[in-house]
């Protein structure tokens, strides 16, 4: 299954990205320029590997009947350089009352995610420039 996303520069520090018809936007705090309009990026990670991880946990608890209400995912990330990069991430799940047993097959359910996977497994960027040509 391919995905995609498409981002298109609103000025400024802004960006709109859309996807199967779906829009969010990213842009930077007034600390770094932005007008504060939406996350920046690496929130949109942290947010992408909290929903996943917590898309896991909830299919887990469904499939053994358990209860979903009160599920809470938390992701925190602490900044390292050289280079520039999150240098660590930490995911707390929060469960409703299940029991001690079930609380392994959260763990497993969380770190079977997709993005989780990613992030362990550094997956291949390739990056293109295209150019128009200016007309003289």
């Amino acid at each position: 299954m391919n995905m995609e996303v498409n981002v298109q520069f609103s000025g400024g520090t802004k960006f709109e990205a859309t996807t199967r018809g779906h829009r969010v936007v990213c842009d930077q705090p007034l600390s770094n320029g932005g007008a504060d309009e939406g996350m920046t990026p690496p929130e949109f990670l942290l947010v992408s590997l909290a929903t996943c991880s917590g898309f896991y946990a909830a299919q887990y608890l469904k499939n053994h009947s358990l209860p979903t209400e009160g599920l809470e995912v938390k992701v925190s990330a602490e900044k390292a350089r050289q280079p520039a990069r999150l240098g660590s991430l930490r995911i707390e799940v929060v469960l409703p009352g299940i029991a001690p047993e079930h609380e392994a097959g959260v763990l497993r359910a969380v770190k079977a995610c997709l993005i989780h996977n990613t992030l362990l497994h550094t997956p291949q960027i390739e990056t293109v420039i295209h150019s128009a040509v200016l007309a003289v």
